[in-house]
């Protein structure tokens, strides 16, 4: 989630356009990596989209997401130039997270979203990952999911460009007392499906709690998709012609069993797809520096799940 809408002061920040310069890293975030995957320096290479106007980098708030993944040995670099074959080729992982088409304030975006990526882009990326390559593509809610749809559509997932949120009656009130509810899946209630993500490389790697913040919901459109984190039953997406914008006339729809989480192999590759993106990151938000993302209450386990979906890619974790 890029921000929570149920404080007073996330709302004048959404009025404001000020949503960007509310959230910053936790740089004092360092969680343990117990067991590293590779020596530091000596894993395979990360590289992380900055191309295309990317609201998480290296050096903001996605900071704590590559330093995690240094410390577990893989070498972190960012990609600052558009996709084609030949530039993906030196990445053994390309992970893209909230591309957006441009910088423009997310109220002057037309409704659907406008792809973040060039037809050329996508079908370099998808002949990339048939050849071998691992993809982790993060959506956030809107406008972020609809910016990376069509490259989720050439893998056969459909991005829902809404909010996902508990189920919910009433108005402003009700509304913001849905978004501030945290979301969990858990094994205990089915909602953090059996994986190898999820079980890791043994049981001191097992996740048994997973949290994100709201986000967007997608369904598998053509083929078969290994779920990960299935939304609960009584989630709806909420889906306002501009986003953060939301009233009696809002769009919804149940989303209670579509997926926040999930992966496909593609050939000789894998792509791993998250519905959420603060839940990979560790940031401050707002006046009081609330914690968001791994740093959070309730996501003390999200660090190693972090690491497992890296494993997954790296194929450290089987099948």
């Amino acid at each position: 989630m890029m921000i929570r809408c149920a404080v007073g002061w996330l709302v004048g920040a959404l009025a404001g356009g000020s949503v960007s310069a509310q959230q910053v890293p936790d740089t004092a975030f360092r969680p343990p990596v117990r067991r590293p995957a590779y020596p530091i320096g000596a894993g395979p290479t990360l590289c992380l989209d900055e191309a295309h106007h990317n609201f998480h980098t290296l050096d903001n708030r996605f900071r704590a997401f590559g330093e995690l993944a240094r410390r577990d040995g893989f070498r972190v670099s960012a990609n600052r130039a558009g996709f084609d074959f030949d530039g993906l080729s030196r990445c053994r992982i390309l992970v893209i997270s909230n591309a957006q088409p441009n910088d423009s304030s997310w109220d002057t975006y037309p409704t659907p979203t406008p792809s973040a990526f060039t037809k050329d882009e996508i079908k370099s990326v998808y002949l990339w990952v048939e050849q071998g390559g691992s993809l982790l593509l993060i959506a956030d809610h809107m406008p972020l999911a609809g910016a990376a749809a069509q490259l989720a559509t050439a893998f056969g997932i459909s991005f829902t460009d809404g909010f996902a949120v508990a189920g919910f009656e009433g108005g402003d009130a009700e509304r913001q007392a849905a978004f501030a509810l945290p979301t969990l899946f858990t094994s205990s209630d089915g909602t953090l499906r059996p994986h190898p993500i999820v079980r890791g490389r043994d049981t001191t790697e097992r996740i048994t709690q997973v949290r994100s913040f709201t986000g967007q919901a997608f369904r598998v459109a053509v083929g078969r998709a290994a779920p990960v984190l299935i939304l609960p039953a009584s989630f709806v997406s909420l889906e306002p012609r501009i986003a953060w914008q939301f009233g009696p006339d809002t769009k919804r729809r149940p989303v209670g069993g579509w997926l926040q989480g999930a992966t496909i192999r593609v050939r000789g590759g894998r792509v791993a797809f998250f519905g959420e993106a603060a839940m990979f990151s560790a940031q401050v938000a707002g006046p009081e520096q609330r914690p968001m993302g791994m740093n959070a209450p309730m996501a003390e386990q999200n660090s190693q799940f972090v690491l497992n979906v890296l494993h997954w890619l790296a194929r450290i974790l089987e099948p």
